[in-house]
């Protein structure tokens, strides 16, 4: 089945070189197709992604591109093979698709890029809603999560190729993971996995197997997500988007220790007094 995640990896021939032998063995590598997405039958969209989870990965790329403002506009996902790749066809409400028309653009996407296609300075950094949450989390269930979500990726664990972005509460469960080859694609499947299952967005915290840019924050902002948690480092533009936009954008989240660059009092009182 299309987007199954049996679909996600493939066994290759390899010739491996290991202590002065040569070996021939059978090796699991991520799948990274071409995933065309069209709206009411018109092409949109084509990027590179893994073919698991791919009715999440349209629901959420919508949402966090702003294509539709809700779940609700969106009545319909079909995918089907399409020569070496996948077409997504994503059926959604008339306003939504007349304001798709509007903004005249097409994305190309890449693994690693996510400007692609932006034509003006007001598309890279649109205006995000401000993000308003009670939200709070200790620094212990902030690496407990962590460590929770790497041992969620079994994907990566076959594979060491791919992605994944989480969902985790502040009683430590950690209640979503997707993996992508992509980051950009992870959050996206994250965002419409937790829109297809109705889970609030504004109790719980993301958590990232990449670094945090500014598009991630963005993302995450437009799911209305109080906090990213990142393994790797943010950039300026991502800290001036978290600042904006009231996300709490926390980085390096290792094994002992994290930083926290903006709006901190989502982090409760013994992180900073143990810092």
């Amino acid at each position: 089945m299309i987007g199954d995640a049996r679909a996600a990896a493939r066994d290759r021939v390899v010739v491996r070189y290991a202590q002065g032998e040569r070996v021939p063995e059978h090796e699991p590598v991520a799948d990274e197709v071409p995933i065309a997405l069209a709206y009411n039958g018109i092409a949109h969209a084509v990027m590179l992604a893994t073919p698991a989870d791919l009715e999440d990965f349209a629901v959420g790329f919508s949402l966090s591109e702003g294509i539709v403002e809700r779940v609700a506009e969106i009545h319909d996902v079909e995918t089907s093979a399409a020569g070496q790749g996948v077409t997504v066809d994503v059926t959604i409400g008339g306003a939504a698709f007349a304001r798709l028309k509007d903004r005249r653009r097409t994305l190309a996407g890449r693994t690693g890029c996510g400007l692609c296609g932006r034509e003006s300075l007001e598309q890279v950094l649109p205006p995000v809603p401000r993000v308003t949450s009670s939200f709070a989390v200790d620094a212990e269930t902030l690496h407990a999560l962590a460590r929770a979500l790497a041992a969620s990726q079994p994907l990566h664990a076959r594979t060491g190729a791919t992605h994944a972005a989480g969902w985790g509460r502040a009683d430590g469960s950690l209640v979503l993971v997707r993996e992508d080859v992509g980051r950009h694609n992870a959050l996206d499947k994250l965002i419409g996995a937790l829109a297809r299952q109705r889970v609030a967005t504004g109790d719980g915290v993301a958590l990232l197997t990449s670094r945090a840019s500014s598009e991630m924050v963005q993302k995450a902002a437009l799911a209305g997500m109080p906090m990213l948690a990142a393994v790797s480092a943010p950039t300026t533009m991502a800290i001036r988007v978290a600042e904006a936009a009231g996300v709490t954008l926390v980085a390096w989240l290792r094994a002992d220790r994290f930083s926290v660059y903006t709006h901190d009092e989502r982090l409760r009182a013994t992180v900073l007094e143990n810092p």
